[in-house]
């Protein structure tokens, strides 16, 4: 028998679990951070964050919408943050620090658990966010390789 959650239900508990200072994994839904994570291969592990956010950081927010995300942030400036997936090249913001509740802490990718030290999570945390205004020109490359 199949269930259906309601994700928006979903996602509050977890974030009201995060405001309690717990941790909690989830599965990764959708592509906008691929290539680091992969839609329904992945696990997340998030949490309060502990310290200030900086450029890199993979942060759970919730849209002025009511949706909630998963993204990494671009750029920290006066009036909020400004977020974008790995997959994308449009950058959302500004968000205002109450809208971001949960830092990602580590990773379940390809099966194996990484966390900030790993070669992958540095790469995309410092590299690869830098590269926004190019990657259509990566994928591209990278769908001619592959």
């Amino acid at each position: 028998m199949l269930y259906e959650v309601n994700t928006e239900k979903y996602i509050s508990m977890l974030r009201s679990l995060v405001e309690e200072e717990r941790d909690v994994s989830l599965l990764i839904s959708g592509s906008s951070m691929a290539p680091f994570l992969i839609h329904h291969r992945d696990t997340i592990l998030f949490g309060k964050p502990d310290r200030p956010l900086r450029r890199g950081d993979m942060v759970f927010y919730q849209r002025s919408t009511g949706q909630f995300v998963m993204h990494r942030i671009y750029k920290v400036k006066i009036d909020g943050y400004y977020v974008v997936g790995d997959a994308q090249t449009e950058i959302e913001g500004p968000l205002n620090k109450n809208q971001i509740f949960a830092i990602v802490k580590k990773v379940q990718r390809k099966g194996k658990w990484i966390g900030p030290n790993n070669f992958m999570w540095k790469f995309f945390e410092r590299i690869y966010i830098r590269l926004v205004p190019v990657r259509p020109l990566i994928v591209k490359l990278y769908g001619l390789f592959r």
